[in-house]
């Protein structure tokens, strides 16, 4: 079985939901799984004193990443909400800890895809995007887009872009993830897995 990672940080849940639909898409490929993982939140010093710290194990969702997650994984889904225009603080700190699989060059040649939320439909989802890809690039990833002969991605009024799957929220983040949205996360799922399965052969 090809496993592949979904990681993710959501603080309001609707990353947590576009990925359960890629790893949904990733279960449609014969031969493939989703292993769904989150990061835990960081807070400033001035706030961590003011309330309790993160449990060592989520009381509900996803389990906590590990760098063995990603060491281990075929293929990798990489979310997070938009953080003016830049990835979230959490996930950017996991990945900032992943140098020694760096050194070893235990990503490269593996193939990844990225997804956001935004609160605001120009929220900077692209560029959010892009700076996923940053990192991923650094490792040896391989990048999986979405391509434009995917007919929801002309037809979307939501989110959607071509660098991957992008959810716009609402400002109250109360917004669903509209059927442009979800059919666009299931697609970037069963994409991931294919180029993922077809290399591992």
């Amino acid at each position: 079985m090809t496993e592949l990672l979904v990681l993710y940080y959501s603080a309001g849940g609707s990353v947590r939901r576009m990925a359960e639909l890629i790893a949904d898409g990733i279960e449609r490929v014969p031969g493939a799984a989703a292993r769904l993982r989150t990061v835990p939140r960081v807070a400033p010093v001035a706030e961590v004193e003011q309330r309790a710290p993160e449990p060592a194990v989520p009381t509900a969702g996803a389990p906590y990443a590990e760098l063995a997650d990603l060491e281990a994984c075929a293929g990798l889904a990489l979310g997070s909400p938009a953080r003016f225009g830049n990835m979230a603080a959490p996930l950017k700190q996991f990945l900032d800890a992943s140098t020694l699989l760096w050194n070893s060059g235990a990503l490269a040649g593996k193939p990844a895809s990225v997804f956001t939320s935004s609160a605001s439909l120009h929220g900077g989802q692209e560029t959010t995007l892009l700076s996923m890809m940053l990192p991923l690039l650094h490792h040896g990833m391989l990048i999986v887009g979405l391509p434009y002969t995917l007919p929801e991605l002309n037809a979307t009024r939501s989110g959607g872009t071509p660098y991957g799957a992008s959810h716009f929220a609402g400002i109250a983040d109360d917004l669903p993830v509209s059927d442009t949205e979800r059919k666009l996360c299931i697609e970037q799922g069963r994409r991931l897995a294919e180029v993922a399965v077809r290399l591992s052969r």
